[in-house]
């Protein structure tokens, strides 16, 4: 069974920095992306940023030049370095892992707050 453990959310200031941290145990190594959603209420979820297995990075465009992600697919850790961050980065943020075999999972969310 795979199962996915965030870590670092919180509340931060207009212009402040988090860092959030995601693992993920069962899956062995048929990986073929990891990454983060995020979802604020009352839109849908969005891809923030994915990093595939050779190691090629996407992001979305709101986030380009701010957030990085990192991490290493083959051993099931991401993490996603978040800079200047802005009060629309509210938003709950969810870890994934796309399984070869077994399809697409989720972490349990993690709250970012971005205060004015």
């Amino acid at each position: 069974q795979v199962q996915l453990a965030e870590s670092g959310g919180g509340l931060v200031q207009a212009g402040g920095s988090l860092r959030l941290s995601c693992a993920a145990s069962g899956s062995g190594f048929s990986i073929n992306s990891m990454g983060w959603y995020r979802q604020a209420p009352g839109r849908q979820r969005e891809l923030v940023a994915s990093l595939n297995l050779g190691g090629m990075t996407n992001y979305h465009d709101s986030v380009k030049g701010r957030f990085t992600i990192s991490g290493d697919v083959a051993k099931n850790t991401v993490y996603l370095q978040m800079n200047s961050l802005k009060p629309e980065d509210t938003a709950v943020y969810y870890c994934y892992l796309d399984h070869v075999v077994r399809g697409v999972h989720w972490g349990q969310g993690t709250q970012v707050t971005v205060s004015s």
